[in-house]
């Protein structure tokens, strides 16, 4: 039955005329009489509304079939708390960033702009939550925008196809030098996410100011809880309290930016070298709780859990697809690829591919071909070009890096890069903030502008806002890889005591030195 005979039949069964069935739904009764001629149809609007005055569901009501809710258990429809459910597990929460997401993708998808617009403004139910289904089968099928200027694939032959590797010295190097430049990997990647942690969130026009008033500025050293009062608390929006300070710590706190790549050593333990995304996705659920993992790798995780496989996981109303979750994710592969930048990217796309597509996967193939670049360049250019080499050279990823390397090349100040990076991207869209782009980009200018000079380094990447403790980490990470643990002071290793949690079951608290043991027993393997 077409919804014309559907409205009809209802509003008679319901012993409404067509003038009370108007009134309730404050249309005319011309209107009414329009629909039930089928000479026009109900706008989404009134659509919602007859569903609820009915008691149908909505596409019983457009449907050629329609039923009552059960009546069984009084009424009561079984449903999850949609106002409840975390915006990570509920796609249509999301819809404004699927849509800025699709447009960036180059995707089509302006005549329905506004009929985005319009479910992403309904309350939190199972009505929008049907129609959020309705809007991912729109995007999944939409068309690329004509003249999008960008090729960007995500499967690995085809990335490969348009990468343009740098030629790198072959690596010659003893063991003792080598287990120094892994100790400085992991000790920079733990220190640079100590250092951004306590202000993981902030905005700059809250950053810069706090930093001034506690004398921390040029960032120079890790932020202290010593350094805040009551009257600093109540002057800053953004909440400084119960955070992981340096001051306050007995070793190193868990973070998702420490925990996968302690996890990725676990899982060369366990599968090899040859390890499946099939075999990370299993890793996932089986050490780590589902509140370890954030934005797309809530998703993916979620959606293991409904039986996705990769890569299928990364695509299924994935609104994060190309955050930068994956390029946090990296260091281990490069750790153990020392001057092989295109092994530690191979075995990162395995990784990466099971929760993110196009410049998501990107980001963590860039950021293990640092820390496999790292041990054979004799400077930052020649770190960041390297790692370059391996993403596409026709992607948003490469040109956007390659924008702050010629900055750099210019003889352009660090202020000036910093002011085109900020040109681009806001961090107070939440997009912005956290996409892969925006912090790539900030962990390259900070390599450059630091060159080589750790303390500088991680500061420049932490004070430049956006995601500061996964730039910390990254950047400290890559340091430590390149000078070697002898490049750390002192006073940034002090408050680690050579001790770091995880939230990995079993694992919950690892010493620093035995996680360089096993990295150096997984070079031979």
């Amino acid at each position: 039955m077409a919804i014309s005979g559907n409205i009809f039949k209802l509003r008679e069964r319901m012993g409404l005329s067509q003038e009370a069935f108007a009134e309730k739904l404050e249309v005319s009764r011309q209107a009414v009489q329009k629909w039930e001629k089928g000479t026009s149809q109900p706008d989404l609007g009134n659509l919602i509304a007859m569903s609820r005055l009915f008691g149908v569901s909505l596409d019983s009501l457009v449907s050629e079939r329609w039923e009552r809710f059960p009546e069984g258990t009084g009424g009561i429809q079984v449903q999850p708390d949609f106002a409840g459910q975390h915006p990570w597990e509920s796609y249509a929460a999301e819809l404004d960033v699927e849509y800025r997401q699709c447009t960036e993708e180059g995707l089509n998808l302006d005549e329905y702009e506004s009929l985005f617009a319009s479910v992403r403004k309904l309350k939190a139910g199972k009505i929008k939550s049907r129609l959020a289904d309705i809007l991912y089968e729109i995007v999944i099928s939409a068309p690329r925008r004509e003249g999008y200027a960008y090729l960007e694939p995500s499967d690995w032959e085809s990335i490969r196809s348009l990468c343009t590797p740098v030629s790198l010295p072959e690596y010659k190097e003893s063991a003792t030098a080598l287990r120094r430049r892994i100790e400085g990997a992991w000790y920079g990647r733990i220190c640079g996410c100590l250092l951004g942690k306590p202000i993981e969130g902030i905005r700059l026009d809250e950053l810069i100011p706090l930093l001034k008033e506690t004398g921390n500025y040029p960032l120079h050293r890790y932020l202290l809880k010593s350094d805040l009062s009551e009257e600093l608390y109540g002057r800053y929006k953004f909440n400084l309290r119960n955070r992981c300070f340096a001051d306050t710590v007995s070793c190193a706190p868990a973070d998702d930016d420490t925990n996968y790549t302690v996890l990725y050593q676990l899982l060369i333990e366990k599968y090899g070298r040859d390890f499946t995304p099939a075999n990370v996705a299993e890793l996932w659920m089986r050490y780590q709780p589902k509140t370890a993992y954030c934005t797309a790798e809530r998703v993916a995780f979620c959606n293991f859990v409904k039986g996705y496989c990769p890569p299928d996981s990364a695509v299924y109303q994935n609104p994060y697809r190309e955050w930068i979750g994956a390029q946090i994710r990296g260091d281990y592969f490069g750790y153990i690829h020392p001057g092989d930048p295109e092994g530690a990217a191979e075995m990162a796309y395995r990784d990466a591919c099971i929760s993110h597509v196009k410049n998501g996967i990107y980001g963590e193939l860039f950021a293990a071909a640092l820390l496999a670049c790292a041990p054979v360049v004799s400077s930052a250019e020649e770190l960041v070009e390297g790692a370059m080499g391996q993403i596409p050279n026709t992607s948003r990823l490469y040109e956007a890096l390659a924008s702050v390397l010629r900055c750099y090349r210019e003889g352009q100040s660090e202020d000036s890069c910093f002011e085109m990076i900020y040109g681009r991207y806001d961090d107070h869209s939440g997009h912005d903030w956290c996409h892969t782009i925006s912090n790539a980009m900030i962990v390259a200018a900070a390599l450059l502008y630091g060159n080589g000079d750790f303390a500088r380094s991680v500061c420049i990447a932490v004070q430049a806002g956006f995601d500061t403790d996964c730039n910390g980490a990254t950047v400290g990470s890559a340091v430590g890889m390149w000078k070697g643990v002898g490049a750390i002071p002192a006073e940034w290793l002090r408050p680690v005591n050579g001790r770091l949690k995880t939230q990995i079951l079993g694992r919950e608290e690892v010493s620093v030195d035995r996680l360089v043991d096993t990295t150096m027993e997984h070079m031979c393997r």
